[in-house]
Formats: structure tokens, C-alpha cells, sequence
């Protein structure tokens, strides 16, 4: 905190050293919708002077509120952009250095409003001074599937078959939703989101210091739409797909002047299809030894949500939000695994089953507090959220030999039973010291508790024994500490963001039997640089830099994990540390009529980077996440959105890096160094009667390291899409992972083994969709829930 107090005070003497020495002249106002008198947010803002020339530019906040200024003289001209909006000029006469314009009024275009469909309502790239905005808008693949399906079509952003996000290649990105943390994230969670509720997803390579320092690749913000209609409005969606993906989720709410509800309940029922092929080969004393392995799953799931709050605004100046989210899952899955082994000595082949249930609830409780001020820009926040879950689950296995003689080998059962909790608050002010520059300034305390107790048990003739001694309790507390403090200016063109974060980490982790206890504390600074220039009137150009921490989860530190697989075993490393990464990035956009293009090129510096190492132990294959000495990457990233027709949009996303490795850890040499890329191309089609039809393939060229080769990945997906009775009623039908191409394919070589695998954890998905509004116009849906606190 003393690092923060010098820092906050010495950006506060600069800013107004500089405020003091221009003399500006200083326009603010609000932007609303003429009709229905509500706020437009994020509105585009330009101030010409009499020759047409740029000499100031911004963006309105969420709640319509802008402020601009400029030391140009004279006459001037303010214009007002927003997509499916008549753009609004106004000539601005006068000498006052300060002038509140009051309430400007924008009308809906109708000539644009007749073009909306289901595609595109929006879909464009912006390019701010910390992150770069995609809009999502009716995308008809958005309409049916999940969060995770949505992930895999925003640039930046890959997805594997297996439901692992990364940002241009790296897994250690932050996924928040709504600016959050969320323990909805977690596992297969975001399955339990539907993609249509997402209004926009955020790609925050280069965060600024107000924003947690996790995730060394960066951040990925997704976040929800919200009710807009006075009144009673909702909506009800229902999903149909093959293999089984059912979904019913009626949305309900009311607002008034002072007083919004909202609710929302979400049931899903669905089933997934995987197939695991394993070959393996192991040399030991000279003697080869062969495996074949295939794995056939079938897992089913069911998923059951219900959000309800309110928030209450006693005056323009305050709003109080009260909310509570459940979210219970309850799964049932079946895999079945068939081993033939062959070797010089004799061949053998095994058959293990394998069934699970699990339990899962979630909860969470929300308050927020927001204070606006009569000074324009000028907010309060106040936030906290309790995050409680608890988890049970039970694996049993039953493993019988088949060749050379049948033979019953002993039972396995297992039993996982989990909690948490998780408390967090924070406070953040906004203060503009003048029409140009803004101080902002926060702090955030989390505090997280959870308990795990895992038993593995092998069982003949119901005499049941502790297996490979795994019967532990594990208590893991973490405690993180915050505080941020950041200055942003601009002056014409010319703009920057000067931050810095600090962070306090605590960690326990104890368990009963004293064999993984540990504790680690640190304090680390976390500066922050984004600078920005406006070359011409549609071209912008960013240099940024920033520092990370990528912190292990839970999953990477936990020492013992499930073992349905006779063959191999992940576990976690209870003494792994994090890595820090050390991000620069130089971003232009530039936009050319129907022509948007958005190139960038990139350096990380990753030190103590994790990363898997694999070996063999008492006949077994273990996989565990180990720190190694360091990575670096390089690369180039290229985002193309061309609209040539009104009723076709095209977009095209290339990014491809060169990467270097070092470290050893327990003999294993981890140096390497390779390039590799991804892209992604995708197109929407309006016809007529209000017919539109998506098409999306994604491609990720193979990657190697040291111990492991992952071959190229490429998938398709398809939507048809039709709006009727006036877009009340929508029609939708979506094929995903068209051909089952997305399949992956990995080889692992080892001291004297090689495992090659080719994994499918889900099969083609055909589904039809169904969605009745009441009382909705555009894009406006009901309010969704907020995030936890923790990923």
C-alpha cells in the first residue's frame, strides 16, 4: 500500500500540473433515445471545427454521459454515431470554457432497422486504449449453444474439443464475466450459459492495472445483456438437439422509474459422445511392450438455474443492487475401456467400466452500490459477493481381465466430497480532473476457503483397503490483497494510461496427514503503460505493455485426482509456484469504408512458465504440472471484417507466433523452440423473408514442445436462422463440429515410452431452436446474473 500512496500522489500533482497549464474548453451532456427517453451507451462522439477537421473525439459511458474538450476556438461542430441510430449533428457557438449541453436526443434509422435480421444486428471491431471490443450481436450461432460453443467463434480466442479456452495460443488467460471472477467458469460451467444471453465478448491482451493481474496471456471479459424496456418483459427459449441437448429457459422482468426485477430460470438435460484412442509403446531392459486403448464415454448431464434481484434507485445519482444465483448440476456419465496389450512375453487384454455420479451446487449472493455525482464521470462503486458451493462425487470401477483367461480383478471405488467459500469486496472511484484526464483508484480484498476429502478404495468380495494410500483431506485458504491507482489523458490525438496495481497473496494449504502442508506470501507491483495515437480520422494505433501473474488453480495444485484409467493418472504439484509474464503489444486499426482491418504484433516474457510433464512410475503414466525456467513468445496477429453488400459480412482472423522454451526439471530437458498459427474465417448471409444462414471454420496448426506433439485441429459449424410474427418468434437450426472434424490428436515420448492419442470428447450436434419474445424490440433481453468471485 505505501507503493500505491507514492504513486497516486505523484499522478495526482502531474495531472494537475498539466490541467493548470491548458485552457480548454469543455463540452458535456447525455445521449438518450428520443422515444423511449432511455440512456444510449457507448455512443461514438467527434468535435469538428468549421473545416471538417477531428480536434476531439470519445466515447459516451454506459450510462450516456459524456465529456468532451478541446483549445480549439470558434465555431464548432459535435457529432453523434451509434449503430441503427440517424447520426446527430450540432453546432456548438460560444465562449464559456464550459458548457453542459444538456440532454441530446438520437432517433432510431428506420432504413436500418428494416435491414435487421437475425445476423448481425452488431458485428464490429473497436479499439480502445486497454482492450479490443467484439460485439456478438444475432449471430445465428450464438442463438442455440453454449458460452464455450460462443468462445470458439471471437477472434483471439481457441477452444479444444476438450473445452479449454486460450487467448492467440496461450491457456493462461482470465475469464471473468461481467469484469468478474466467477465460479461459473469452472470445469464444463460455462455449458450451463447460453451464448444467446452474451451481448459482448471483451479480449483484453494487455489489461490495465484496474483489473486483477491474473492470466499472464491475458483476459477474456464476457459479458451479459441486461433488460432495457420499462414494463413487464421476457422471454421464453426452448432447445432441441440430437444427441440430447434440451434446454427451457423463461426469462421474466419488470422495471419502473425507480425499481427493476428480474428473474431467470434455465433448465438443461443434455448428453455427450466421446471416443479415446490410445496406443502406447514402452522399452524397458530391452524387452518392447504394446498397448491399444480405446475409451467409449457417454456422459449425461443436468443443469438447473434460477436468478432473481432487483435493483432500486431511489434518485438519478444512486442505484442499489441486490441479487442471489443457484446454480445445481447433477451428472451421470459411463465409460467403458477395453487394454490389449501385447509383448514379447505374452499378450493380455483387460476391460474396465466405469460409472460416476456428481452433485454440484452453487450460490451466491451479490450487493452492489454505485454513486454518480453532478460532476460529469465522476462514480462510486461499491461491491461484494459471497460465492458458497459444494460438490459431491463417487466413481465406481469394475476391471476384469479377458485374455489369455477370464479373470475378476478387484473393485475400485472413489468418493470425492468438496466445499467453498468465498468472500470478496471492493471499492472503486472514478474522478475527472479535467474534460481530458481522469484518476482512477480502487481496493479489493478476497478471502477463499476450500476443503476437499478424496478416498480411493480397492474391494474384493466387499473387503474393502485404502488404495495406494489415498484417503486425504486437503484445506486450501487464499487470501489476495489489492489496490490500484491509474491516470488516463489525452490531448488531440494523442492519448495514455499510466498504472500501477499492487497485489498481496497469502496462500495455506494444509492437509490431515501433513504431508503436503505449505505456505507461501508475497507482494509483487504490477505497472501498467498504454499509449495511443490517432494517426487519421479512422485510423488508431496502440503501444501497451503490462505485467501478469498466472497463479495455479486448484486443480494444477491438489495432489491426487480421479483414476478411472487403469494406465495413467493426473495429478497435481501441491509445490508449484506462479508464473509472471511481461506483455508488449503494438495494435493498428483502421477502417476503409466497408473494410475494417486490425493488425498487432506481440511479445511475451514468461518466466516460471508451467507447463505438464509427463513420466512413469510403477507401471503407470502420470501427467503433473511442473514450473519451468522460462518462455518467450513473438508474434503477429491479423483481424479483417469486410462488409461489400448489406446482406453479407465476411470476417477473417490470422494469428501466428514464434515460441521459445528452457528449463529441466527431474532430468527432463524442456528446451525447445517452434512456430506454429491459428485462423478462422466465418461468413453471414441475409436473404430474403428474413432468412439468414452462418458459416464458421476454425484451424489451429499443430504445435510441439519438448515431451509432446499436438497435431492440427479444424472444426465446422453451420446455422439457418427466420424471424416471424414482426421478431417475436425465431427459428433456428445449428449443426456444430460438422463431420465430427474436431477431433485431437496428441504424442507424448517420454526416457522409454510413447503415447499417441486421438481424443473426440464430442460427437456432431444437430439442434433446433425455438424463441418467443413478450414485449422485446431489437437485441434487448432480460438481465442476466453477475459472476463470482473466483475461477
Amino acid at each position: 500500500m505505501k507503493h500505491i500512496a507514492i504513486i497516486f500522489t505523484l499522478l495526482v500533482c502531474f495531472s494537475a500540473n498539466v490541467s493548470a497549464q491548458l485552457k480548454e474548453r469543455v463540452f458535456s451532456g447525455q445521449v438518450k433515445e428520443h422515444i423511449s427517453n432511455l440512456e444510449i451507451p457507448f455512443v461514438t462522439l467527434s468535435m469538428l471545427n468549421t473545416d471538417g477537421k477531428i480536434v476531439a473525439s470519445g466515447m459516451a459511458d454506459d450510462k450516456g454521459n459524456f465529456s468532451l474538450g478541446t483549445t480549439q476556438n470558434g465555431k464548432l461542430i459535435l457529432e453523434l454515431n451509434f449503430m441503427s441510430y440517424r447520426k446527430v449533428s450540432q453546432v456548438v457557438e460560444t465562449d464559456k470554457n464550459k458548457l453542459d449541453l444538456g440532454t441530446i436526443f438520437m432517433e432510431p434509422d428506420p432504413m436500418v432497422l428494416k435491414e435487421v435480421s437475425i445476423t448481425a444486428a452488431k458485428s464490429a471491431v473497436s479499439l480502445t486504449l486497454d482492450k479490443k471490443i467484439f460485439e456478438v450481436g444475432k449471430d445465428i450461432l450464438a442463438q442455440s449453444g453454449s458460452v464455450t460453443e460462443l468462445l470458439s467463434g471471437v477472434p483471439s480466442v481457441s477452444v479444444t474439443p476438450g473445452g479449454a479456452v486460450s487467448l492467440r495460443g496461450n491457456s493462461s488467460v482470465l475469464v471473468l464475466i461481467n469484469g468478474r471472477r466467477s465460479g461459473l467458469i469452472t470445469g464444463a460451467a460455462l455449458e450451463q450459459l447460453s451464448a444467446d444471453q452474451v451481448e459482448r465478448v471483451e479480449v483484453i491482451a494487455n489489461p490495465s492495472s484496474k483489473y486483477d493481474a491474473s492470466g499472464s496471456a491475458g483476459i477474456i471479459n464476457i459479458v451479459l445483456k441486461k433488460n432495457k424496456n420499462g414494463g413487464f418483459n421476457g422471454q421464453v427459449r426452448l432447445v432441441a438437439g440430437s444427441p440430447n441437448d434440451t434446454r427451457f429457459t423463461p426469462s421474466l422482468s419488470y422495471k419502473s422509474n425507480k425499481l427493476n426485477l428480474f428473474s431467470t430460470i434455465g433448465l438443461r438435460f443434455s448428453d455427450y459422445v466421446g471416443l479415446y484412442i490410445t496406443d502406447q509403446t514402452v522399452n524397458q531392459n530391452g524387452i518392447s511392450s504394446k498397448l491399444n486403448q480405446r475409451q467409449d464415454e457417454k456422459r449425461h448431464d443436468d443443469g438447473r438455474l434460477a436468478y432473481f434481484g432487483a435493483d432500486y434507485q431511489p434518485d438519478s445519482l444512486n442505484t442499489i443492487t441486490i441479487a442471489y444465483l443457484r446454480n445445481a448440476t447433477k451428472d451421470h456419465d459411463k465409460t467403458t475401456l477395453t487394454y490389449n496389450y501385447s509383448s514379447a512375453a505374452q499378450d493380455s487384454a483387460l476391460v474396465r467400466s466405469g460409472e460416476s455420479w456428481e452433485r454440484r451446487n452453487y450460490n451466491q449472493l451479490e450487493f452492489n452500490y454505485t454513486r454518480l455525482f453532478k460532476k460529469t464521470n465522476k462514480k462510486l462503486t461499491l461491491d461484494m459477493q459471497y460465492d458458497f458451493w459444494n460438490s459431491a462425487k463417487n466413481w465406481n470401477l469394475s476391471t476384469k481381465s479377458i485374455w489369455p483367461s477370464i479373470q475378476q480383478r478387484p473393485e475400485i471405488r472413489t468418493n470425492s466430497i468438496g466445499s467453498s467459500k468465498d468472500f470478496a469486496a471492493q471499492s472503486d472511484m472514478v474522478i475527472p480532473l479535467d474534460s481530458n484526464s481522469t484518476l482512477e483508484y480502487g481496493l479489493k480484498a478476497e478471502n477463499r476457503k476450500v476443503s476437499t476429502n478424496f478416498l480411493a478404495e480397492s474391494g474384493t468380495a466387499n473387503v474393502w483397503t485404502i488404495m495406494d494410500q489415498i484417503d486425504n483431506e486437503v484445506a486450501y485458504n487464499e487470501f489476495i490483497g489489492s489496490g490500484y491507482v491509474q491516470l488516463r489523458s489525452k490531448t488531440k490525438g494523442f492519448s495514455y494510461q499510466l498504472g500501477l496495481r499492487s497485489e498481496y497473496t497469502e496462500i495455506k494449504i494444509i492437509d490431515k496427514k501433513g504431508i503436503y502442508d505449505s505456505q507461501k506470501d508475497y507482494i509483487r507491483l504490477f505497472p501498467t503503460i498504454h499509449i495511443g495515437y490517432e494517426v487519421a480520422k479512422r485510423t488508431s494505433l496502440q503501444l501497451s505493455y503490462s505485467r501478469r501473474i498466472n497463479r495455479p488453480d486448484l486443480n494444477s495444485l491438489y495432489p491426487f485426482n480421479e483414476i478411472p484409467d487403469y494406465n495413467s493418472r493426473y495429478v497435481g504439484n501441491p509445490n508449484l509456484n506462479p508464473s509472471y509474464a511481461d506483455v508488449f503489444e503494438l495494435g493498428l486499426l483502421k477502417r476503409m469504408g466497408t473494410l475494417t482491418i486490425n493488425p498487432s504484433f506481440y511479445y511475451q516474457h514468461n518466466s516460471g512458465m508451467i507447463i505438464d510433464y509427463s513420466y512413469r512410475e510403477n507401471e503407470l503414466f502420470i501427467s503433473m504440472p511442473v514450473n519451468i525456467r522460462l518462455e518467450q513468445r513473438s508474434g503477429a496477429e491479423l483481424s479483417m471484417l469486410y462488409n461489400p453488400y448489406k446482406w453479407i459480412q465476411m470476417n477473417l482472423e490470422l494469428n501466428a507466433y514464434h515460441f521459445s522454451q528452457a528449463g529441466i526439471y527431474a532430468n527432463q530437458d524442456f528446451s525447445y523452440a517452434g512456430n506454429t498459427f491459428t485462423s478462422r474465417f466465418g461468413t453471414q448471409v441475409k436473404l430474403p423473408n428474413k432468412f439468414s444462414v452462418q458459416a464458421r471454420y476454425n484451424f489451429s496448426a499443430a504445435v510441439n514442445n519438448a515431451q509432446s506433439h499436438v497435431k492440427s485441429i479444424h472444426g465446422i459449424d453451420m446455422a439457418v436462422g427466420q424471424n416471424l410474427m414482426k421478431d417475436k418468434i425465431s427459428l433456428l437450426f445449428d449443426v456444430s463440429n460438422l463431420f465430427n472434424l474436431r477431433s485431437y490428436a496428441t504424442t507424448t515420448n517420454g526416457k522409454d515410452f510413447n503415447i499417441s492419442q486421438i481424443s473426440s470428447p464430442n460427437a456432431a450436434r444437430y439442434r433446433l431452436t425455438f424463441v418467443y419474445r413478450l414485449n422485446l424490440s431489437g437485441d434487448q433481453s432480460v438481465r442476466q446474473a453477475k459472476s463470482g468471485n473466483r475461477n
